[in-house]
């Protein structure tokens, strides 16, 4: 008999269970390099900033691929750590965000992480039997044709308000 943890029924966990491993070992790493305060999930958005200069978080957002309600709660963490500075926009309806000299210091050890990261992440696909980067894109564009709500009212209508 298979695992229970082998299903598809527990695909959210087990993505939980992936991305927890692979972000405490990039944490890890960051620990390692004296970057403490300093988040995986931080990274994107310091290059981003760092690369493209003060910026709206909808720009952030659309630049990294994330939500403006998750680029919005990165920059507000980034702001607590000292990292980033947010300010009113010209016309005073945006909040612009940019970097502080502390963050300005930790871009060439972040810079450095990036590469080896990117390098690691190439070799751990070269593992699988298919790269799991092509394979979350292919889920992603599969629950933008369809998402999984109208998956899980097809499959059980009755769960589904007006679906019955």
């Amino acid at each position: 008999m298979d695992s229970p943890a082998a299903g598809p029924e527990l695909l959210g966990t087990r993505l939980r269970l992936l991305l927890g491993l692979l972000e405490a070992d990039v944490a890890a790493v960051y620990s390692d390099l004296g970057l403490d305060g300093v988040r995986p999930r931080y990274t994107p958005v310091l290059r981003m900033l760092a690369t493209r200069g003060p910026s709206t978080i909808q720009e952030v957002a659309a630049a990294i691929g994330v939500t403006h309600s998750a680029a919005s709660q990165t920059v507000a963490q980034l702001v607590r750590e000292g990292l980033v500075v947010v300010g009113p926009g010209e016309d005073g309806r945006r909040r612009i965000a940019a970097l502080t000299p502390r963050a300005e210091s930790l871009l060439p050890a972040l810079d450095a992480e990036w590469e080896a990261t990117a390098a690691a992440a190439t070799a751990f696909e070269a593992e699988l039997s298919h790269p799991l980067s092509e394979l979350i894109g292919e889920a992603l564009e599969a629950l933008r044709r369809r998402p999984m709500r109208a998956r899980i009212a097809d499959a059980a209508p009755h769960l589904i308000p007006g679906r019955e």
